[in-house]
């Protein structure tokens, strides 16, 4: 591409692909990815992002087209890759000249020079590091701050480089540039405390620009440019000199005040500083140990003392609390059990660590988080008053406690009493003694201390365990405090609900629960409350938990079932709804059928619910597992439910519509337990199926439940999905078989098992085309013990249950080896007793002597050559199956189901589900639970000695060891 006749024809495609016309817009972006691998073209882009006379626009899309082509063309081996000349060209292009005017072309400018740099530097770009040093140098503003940012994302690109070469090289750079930086950064820090001082505030907001430019730099290199940190005097230097400007930064704070123009970038400084010091902290814990005293006394006086006062902002808070608790809880510091076993780095920070935190220190530090940080603000009392579901979805999960102040004072409170909980358990009690008895209900600052307080039992409530006697404080006071009726009260009230979730599963004793859900129950009818909707059921309602006992919560579940049911209706928030449908769910699935009578008015509403939840995925996986848990509550009367739920089954498994990707695996699920509670197939619930190809070709980590799936549509309907099915089925199988785990193979050689139990003569015509290959892995030995096992179970049920099919595979696989019948049935048989031991299963083990044993009688030689491992596997399963009653000596075979056996539950077992009976009716005729083993083979053998003769049959018995003849006696005696 001749760049100068080019930059024209692309400026136009660029003009056009910026235009809000997509007639225009379209092709101009299809002329310009046709361009994307020409020769040139990279050049032509250069030349246009850096004449600052064309339209920003137009710039801005050539710099974006520019840096995507780098990810995609820059690498030597990319297909299509730019040539070295071309490169070798644009790199010298690229920092010719720091002086774009328009700061976000700049900064995209400085990105795609870092990801070249990533590839080339140093080796294919040794000038780019010295020619960002001298730039930086410059006098001129805008090319000193461009460098500069230049400098930080090449830096920044390098550092994250993680393979050992990459690190060493950077290493390298690190000490070679790490004196300039230092300079550079303490140069401009200087002046811009000149500046402010002096009042100049702009000069002074463009030398803070620069300041944190720098020491972004300085922060990679600190952090990531040494393998031994504290070995450099300068990196060490540095980290101290970061408390010393800290503190003048905070005193900036103070003196440019709220409004300053440049108090954003100022607080942006002063959180890079604390960056800085938890990087190296969380990189270099034992180089970080020198500096573990100034730090903590550094974060205790600006977050627990006075000297803070006035100048600290929320974040850098929440920032110093994370420092005191990265150091707390680091493993580095804490010394191993054997004192001996332990590195002298770690006893030095455990030494200065418990130098620190003093009795008074820890006192003061325990009680300003609960007395001062624990307290609910104004504008959170003002939320819960005018936007209460907001104010219930607290952020305290995952990471919130790095960014945000309440769950970062809450987890730094949980780490100090774990580690100093016999110095801080004392104290929390005494603050809880303090509280004992009724509170003023006007007294709204003391109402809030008991809030806080409360809240530190709730989160401490393991560390306390032997120090509260917790039941005798629920029934002296709590019970008490959550019938206080007064609008004032509902603070404590919700707290004390909250409490005794957060001590349920600690330590409560199971006959209290009635006192509780009573509790609960007038709780979901205070207005405020409920309103407040902050009723975190899954720990306040005790239903998710290893003591939950059905029978006392079902005197309540009519009316908190109806009460959770009416709070759904009622909120409106996604979060707020998919949190109740959870505790609705959870409720549902603990009592079991003992829902049905509940359920109409959820049934009736989750139609509506699904269709508003239309752009809330994550609100309509909430409704799919409320879904599956009422599908088996119900039972066989989920049926109702088929004009609603088959369609959000068909919906969610479809791999055809965008929002399979987030209801699939609870798509899937619901599918499976419909069909295990399905009484019958409808056309609707058969006609489902047809997604089932594409998710079995997706060979995903759903494949074990879609095969649960196929093996549920069996069991309820074998002829009708066979037939409909089946072909496309064996289709899918085929495929998969090609490419999947031996664990892919058993499960898909199960389905086929499964089918042919079910239905002997329609199971091995559909699948015929199968089970050759079952027929070649016995033959050949299959290696693997757990998929030679399911071969065999799946030919012991073709020759036991369908022989004449297994004499026309006999007959075709005969064809196939170039061998005869009989000799190849030789080898099946020798090849089943050889492998026998891989079996372990009692069923399949009797499965395989039933199969053999059907062979008799028969006068065929090789059969007749094979008997004596025919009678082997008939006593080892014999072994494996038949029980001796110890009064009658006589033997019986345990694998007998009888018609008349109905399972006896126990009260935490579950229903049967229709699935399960109709596995049940499926054993009562299967031979290997309706055939007497002992009586199978006793009948054989007599028939084959009544074909051959006593002589004959002697002399097959004389074949057999005479061990394996005399236990086969004992099991055959008095029949």
């Amino acid at each position: 591409m001749d760049i100068n006749s080019a930059s024209t024809i692309v400026l136009q495609a660029l003009t056009q692909a910026t235009s809000q016309d997509t007639a225009v817009l379209k092709p101009a972006e299809e002329q310009l990815k046709q361009w994307e691998t020409q020769p040139g073209f990279y050049s032509v882009l250069l030349n246009i992002f850096t004449n600052h006379s064309l339209d920003v626009n137009v710039r801005w899309l050539a710099v974006l087209y520019f840096k995507n082509g780098i990810e995609r063309y820059w690498r030597r081996v990319a297909p299509h890759s730019l040539s070295e000349e071309e490169k070798s060209s644009l790199r010298a292009g690229l920092i010719t000249n720091f002086n774009e005017p328009v700061n976000q072309i700049a900064t995209q400018i400085a990105v795609l020079i870092a990801k070249v740099a990533r590839l080339d530097c140093p080796r294919q770009w040794p000038e780019l590091i010295p020619i960002l040093l001298e730039s930086v140098k410059v006098q001129d503003g805008l090319q000193q701050h461009r460098a500069l940012l230049t400098f930080y994302h090449v830096t920044k690109t390098l550092a994250s480089k993680r393979l050992a070469a990459d690190r060493r090289l950077f290493q390298d750079l690190a000490s070679g540039i790490y004196s300039f930086a230092c300079s550079l950064w303490n140069h401009h820090t200087d002046t811009f405390l000149q500046q402010i001082c002096a009042g100049d505030e702009a000069a002074a907001i463009s030398s803070l620009e620069r300041t944190l430019l720098s020491l972004k730099v300085l922060r990679k290199l600190t952090v990531h440019g040494f393998v031994e940190p504290h070995q450099n005097m300068e990196v060490m230097g540095f980290l101290n000199t970061v408390f010393e400007r800290l503190k003048q930064f905070l005193e900036c704070c103070r003196q440019v005040g709220p409004d300053s123009n440049c108090r954003e970038k100022l607080e942006k400084t002063i959180l890079l500083y604390t960056k800085v010091l938890l990087d190296f902290l969380e990189y270099h814990p034992y180089p970080f140990t020198p500096l573990i005293q100034r730090s903590l006394e550094f974060a205790v006086s600006y977050v627990f003392t006075e000297a803070g006062k006035g100048i600290t902002f929320e974040r850098f808070i929440v920032q110093c609390l994370n420092l005191i608790k990265m150091i707390v809880k680091n493993d580095a510091y804490k010394p191993a059990k054997n004192i001996e076993d332990s590195k002298p780095e770690t006893l030095e920070a455990h030494k200065i660590k418990t130098a620190f935190f003093t009795y008074p220190t820890l006192t003061e530090i325990c009680r300003r988080l609960v007395s001062h940080f624990f307290l609910l603000t104004e504008e959170e009392l003002t939320m819960w008053e005018e936007d209460p579901e907001s104010f219930a979805v607290e952020e305290t999960g995952g990471d919130s406690w790095k960014y945000s102040l309440r769950p970062s004072t809450e987890v730094l409170f949980l780490d100090i009493f774990h580690n100093y909980s016999q110095t801080l358990t004392p104290v929390l009690l005494e603050m809880v003694q303090n509280l004992h008895g009724p509170t003023n209900v006007e007294d709204s600052a003391h109402l809030l201390i008991k809030d806080a307080v409360y809240n530190a039992v709730g989160l401490a409530a393991y560390e306390l365990f032997d120090n509260v006697d917790f039941d005798q404080w629920f029934k002296n006071q709590l019970l008490a405090e959550l019938h206080v009726s007064h609008n004032s009260y509902k603070l404590i009230r919700r707290r004390v609900i909250w409490l005794i979730g957060q001590w349920i599963s600690v330590k409560f004793k199971s006959e209290l629960r009635p006192l509780l859900y009573e509790a609960i129950l007038n709780l979901m009818q205070d207005p405020d409350l409920v309103a407040f909707c902050n009723l975190n059921f899954l720990t306040y309602l005790p239903v998710d938990d290893f003591e939950f006992r059905t029978e006392q919560f079902l005197p309540y579940l009519e009316s908190i079932f109806s009460l959770l049911f009416q709070l759904l209706q009622q909120v409106t928030e996604c979060d707020t709804k998919m949190h109740v449908l959870h505790v609705i769910s959870c409720v549902i699935e603990r009592v079991n059928v003992q829902i049905r009578p509940y359920v109409e008015c959820l049934v009736q509403y989750l139609p509506l619910l699904w269709k508003q939840s239309d752009e809330h995925n994550m609100l309509r996986c909430a409704i799919l597992t409320t879904l599956i848990h009422l599908v088996q509550g119900l039972g066989a009367e989920s049926k109702n439910l088929y004009p609603f739920l088959l369609p959000v089954i068909q919906l969610s498994t479809d791999v055809t519509q965008p929002p399979h990707v987030y209801l699939l695996e609870d798509g899937l699920e619901l599918w499976l337990v419909t069909l295990e509670n399905s009484p019958s197939i409808t056309p609707e619930l058969l006609r489902i199926f047809q997604n089932m190809p594409a998710l079995l070709a997706m060979s995903s980590e759903n494949l074990r439940t879609c095969f649960q799936i196929v093996n549920a549509y069996i069991f309820l309907s074998s002829s009708e999905f066979l037939q409909n099915y089946a072909a496309a089925l064996c289709q899918s199988f085929c495929e998969l078989l090609k490419d999947i785990t031996t664990e892919g193979q058993v499960q898909v050689l199960k389905v086929v098992e499964i089918a042919i139990k079910v239905d002997p003569a329609l199971g091995t015509h559909m699948f015929q085309s199968l089970l050759p290959s079952v027929f070649r892995g016995v033959i050949d030995g299959e290696r693997y013990p757990v998929v030679m096992s399911t071969y065999l179970g799946v030919m012991g049920r073709v020759l036991l249950q369908n022989g004449s099919f297994f004499s026309s595979l006999l007959t075709q696989m005969a064809v196939e080896f170039h061998q005869e019948m009989d000799q190849l049935l030789g080898s099946l048989i020798e090849m089943w007793v050889d492998r026998m031991d891989n079996i372990t299963q009692p069923e399949r083990r009797k499965l395989s002597a039933l199969a053999l044993l059907s062979l008799l009688p028969s006068d065929n030689s090789v059969i007749q050559d094979k008997f004596c491992g025919i009678i082997n596997i008939s006593v080892e399963a014999l072994h494996d199956v038949m029980t001796e009653d110890p009064e009658t000596r006589t033997f019986k075979d345990c694998m007998l189901m009888s018609q008349f056996e109905e399972p006896k539950l126990t009260e935490d077992e579950e229903p049967p589900t229709e699935q399960d009976k109709r596995k049940k009716m499926l054993a009562l005729k299967d031979p290997v639970h309706s055939v007497p083993l002992q009586q199978f083979v006793y009948e054989k053998l007599k028939a084959q000695q009544g074909l051959i003769g006593d002589q004959s049959f002697q002399a097959l018995m004389e074949t057999v060891d005479t061990e394996i003849v005399r236990q086969l006696q004992e099991f055959l005696q008095g029949l």
